[in-house]
């Protein structure tokens, strides 16, 4: 029997700061793609550790998610996988530098293993924001990952994702 994921405590409205960072692009498919992120991750991680960009507990890693899968032809969805970096750090090739913006997001926290992503999301947008007296706004939405799964007991992702949310 599949176990959903759960939020663990409530979610949090919370201001958060405008966030610098260095991201790599996916344009098309995400879902059940195996290894697409890991390969994004690498290729983000192989840019920054020479350029010493990787100062734990400092750098934050972003998936950045721009269109509703629901929504959006799967060849046309736009994901980021960012790592926050000093301001005026520059961009080269498949690096791209952008500043997230800051505001009031909604901040709902996980642990989940990497088939519940999706359930993670519908939680907090179909269960939450509806219920909630908020709704999202223009700004993005994205997950802030918080471990290395490989270094869990569990394997489990510990992520936190931040909805953009305005008054209704």
């Amino acid at each position: 029997m599949r176990e959903n994921p759960e939020i663990k405590g409530n979610v949090e409205i919370k201001e958060i700061p405008k966030m610098e960072v260095a991201y790599v692009r996916h344009i098309g498919p995400y879902s059940g793609t195996s290894g697409l992120y890991g390969r994004l991750i690498g290729k983000l991680m192989g840019w920054a550790g020479p350029r010493g960009l990787l100062r734990f507990p400092d750098t934050k890693l972003l998936l950045v998610y721009y269109d509703n899968p629901g929504i959006t032809d799967e060849s046309r969805l736009r994901t980021d996988v960012c790592i926050t970096v000093p301001e005026g750090t520059p961009a080269e090739g498949e690096i791209g530098r952008m500043a997230m913006p800051g505001g009031r997001y909604a901040v709902a926290h996980f642990e989940i293993i990497p088939d519940h992503y999706g359930d993670a999301w519908n939680a907090v947008y179909g269960g939450w924001l509806p219920e909630s007296g908020y709704q999202p706004d223009e700004r993005p939405a994205f997950e802030v990952h918080l471990n290395n799964p490989e270094e869990h007991s569990e394997g489990k992702h510990i992520i936190e994702i931040h909805v953009p949310v305005k008054p209704l």
